[in-house]
């Protein structure tokens, strides 16, 4: 099938007469300058991957705001769940009162992401909340204080998801971080496997981190492990899956807690509800959020019951957590997935994608590399093919050409040099297409 489902493209935003640049000047007046602008786009509104913007532009979204509204702009199934929810009940708070869309969303997320034989959840409200709920479960049961995180590593931008987090761009001026946080290497392949193949580049990179835990941090004290399964912010750089099996070993073997940070890379965008489905690996604990609330904030903690149990009453959650008008968005989302199967839909479009960026490599040395997991592909750009010289600038020219063409892509890794596709998994594939052959015409415009 070609559209899933076809796609309406709704007339500007009447709620406003004022222009993309009136609009980007109010900005500037009213808003912090330390709040991220990734583009110069201007959206009145939006239906299945398409926007439009405040002049009435048809604009093709691949970037999905972040990855978050995987089933596309605005489904009429779950704008119908909300304004049913919103005409029932908006808040009460979980600690105050139980109430069903919460108690549902939990039963659904434990039978879509079993941990081991019994499973349990928990609520809140983003990613990094979802990150800091993880790390306070873990603590507790384990009666350790230290965390092992990674290099490219995004957990978000609350004091300990920025302690957590590897990019030292988000984290200027922001410290003192917390304590007990241990980086240690990536295992990227690409960039530092020495002519290894995968097999002894996982060897070795674990052999390293087994020597870690004597000399950096004493496994003993160590509470949990946490890693993106594939690097978001950091890349799109997918762990190798023989590294991933033997992490879990070695968790294990020292009785440290697995923790799959799945924000970026859940509900469908790899071709399972989870990257840990698709690695074969089940991790202890594992965060999600972003697809999950089909646009609205929610996040989840979801972990093996024993594990989850451990947290003393109180010490997990929080007043807006699991808010019943996106517990009720969530579960029409969940449905949305599950009824178009848009986890084989991401396979497909994660094809395409790999398709147009591995012909764009053959023909030019400024794409150095294609990776990633179904449909969360990137392509690496450095200048004359050169790793030591990544292609930022360049790249930052290529989005804003794009964008000018009614393209709206985002960028990743550390140098802001790898190009990532995020677009919702309904997308037609004609506008997927039209998108993926103007990012890249205009890369190759860009070749010496």
């Amino acid at each position: 099938m070609n559209s899933v489902p076809p796609s309406t493209i709704p007339p500007p935003s009447t709620s406003t007469s004022t222009s993309t640049d009136a609009l980007l000047a109010r900005r500037a007046a009213a808003v912090s300058n330390g709040v991220p602008l990734g583009s110069h786009a201007a959206i009145g509104s939006g239906s299945g991957a398409i926007l439009t913007d405040l002049e009435g532009r048809r604009v093709i979204d691949l970037a999905s705001g972040v990855g978050v509204v995987g089933t596309g702009h605005c489904p009429p199934s779950i704008v119908e769940a909300i304004v049913k929810q919103a005409g029932l009940l908006l808040h009460t708070c979980i600690h105050i009162a139980t109430y069903e869309p919460y108690v549902a969303l939990c039963e659904r997320l434990i039978g879509l992401l079993p941990h081991g034989d019994h499973t349990k959840a928990m609520l809140v409200n983003s990613g990094a909340e979802a990150v800091e709920n993880a790390v306070k479960i873990a603590r507790q049961a384990t009666d350790r204080s230290a965390i092992v995180c990674f290099t490219g590593a995004f957990h978000g931008r609350t004091l300990l998801g920025m302690s957590l987090t590897s990019k030292v761009k988000y984290k200027l001026r922001s410290g003192p971080f917390a304590p007990e946080i241990y980086r240690l290497p990536f295992p990227d392949h690409f960039h530092d496997g020495d002519g290894l193949d995968e097999e002894a580049f996982s060897a070795r990179a674990l052999a390293r981190l087994e020597d870690s835990l004597s000399t950096v941090v004493d496994a003993a004290e160590v509470a949990a492990i946490i890693i993106e399964p594939v690097l978001g912010e950091g890349g799109f750089v997918p762990a190798p899956k023989a590294w991933l099996e033997g992490l879990r070993r070695l968790c294990d073997r020292h009785g440290i807690l697995l923790i799959f940070d799945e924000v970026q890379t859940g509900f469908g965008r790899v071709g399972h509800f989870g990257a840990y489905q698709h690695y074969g690996v089940t991790p202890d604990l594992s965060t999600w959020a972003k697809a999950l609330g089909g646009g609205l904030p929610i996040a989840a903690v979801v972990g093996k019951a024993d594990v989850m149990d451990a947290a003393r009453p109180g010490t997990i959650g929080g007043t807006y957590g699991g808010n019943p008008v996106a517990c009720a968005a969530a579960l029409a989302n969940i449905d949305l997935i599950e009824g178009l199967d848009l986890c084989a839909r991401a396979l497909e479009i994660g094809a395409r994608a790999r398709r147009h960026f591995d012909a764009l490599r053959a023909q030019t040395a400024l794409v150095v590399d294609v990776r990633g997991v179904g449909a969360m592909v990137a392509m690496e750009l450095c200048l004359d093919g050169d790793l030591s010289r990544p292609a930022g600038a360049l790249t930052r020219d290529v989005l804003a050409a794009c964008l000018e063409q009614g393209v709206l892509v985002v960028a990743a890794g550390v140098h802001g040099n790898v190009i990532r596709i995020l677009c919702p998994l309904i997308i037609d594939f004609v506008d997927l297409e039209r998108g993926l052959t103007v990012l890249c015409l205009e890369v190759l415009r860009r070749t010496d």
